[in-house]
């Protein structure tokens, strides 16, 4: 199973607008499957260029290595040159900044990731958890 494209669709949508409400910078956010391919992808008016690449790398980052991004940043600074050779061998990149999590159904079931970047990175998983948190399902950290 997959996350569909409405699911998707809502998630962006709950994420910008958990953005919204705290008043963040433009945020970029993507959605992937759980094979790693792009759903879906939304850009704010104002965010820079590079964002839609950085959201991905959160998110493909995330299904990778079967943890959160904020993990793999931890990983990052106990094991640097560990994660620094995974970027190079991933074809979407790994971003270790918080802001990609994986994407679980009731039945616990990995059904994509959500990738999002433009404001400081606790507040891009905030507005990833509240994406999800929108659409009744469960983040896995």
């Amino acid at each position: 199973m997959n996350l569909s494209l409405d699911q998707a669709r809502a998630i962006i949508a709950a994420a910008l607008d958990r953005g919204l409400e705290l008043g963040l910078k433009p945020l970029t956010v993507a959605i992937l499957d759980a094979g790693g391919h792009l759903i879906a992808l939304q850009r704010q008016d104002g965010a820079s260029t590079m964002r839609p690449q950085i959201a991905i790398g959160k998110a493909a980052g995330a299904l990778s290595l079967g943890v959160s991004s904020r993990t793999i940043a931890e990983m990052a600074a106990e094991r640097p040159v560990f994660i620094a050779s995974l970027g190079p061998i991933s074809p979407a990149g790994i971003i270790p900044a918080a802001g990609g999590i994986i994407v679980k159904g009731a039945d616990g079931a990995i059904l994509g990731a959500v990738g999002i970047t433009g404001d400081t990175s606790d507040n891009d998983e905030a507005c990833a958890l509240a994406g999800v948190a929108a659409v009744g399902l469960a983040a896995q950290g």
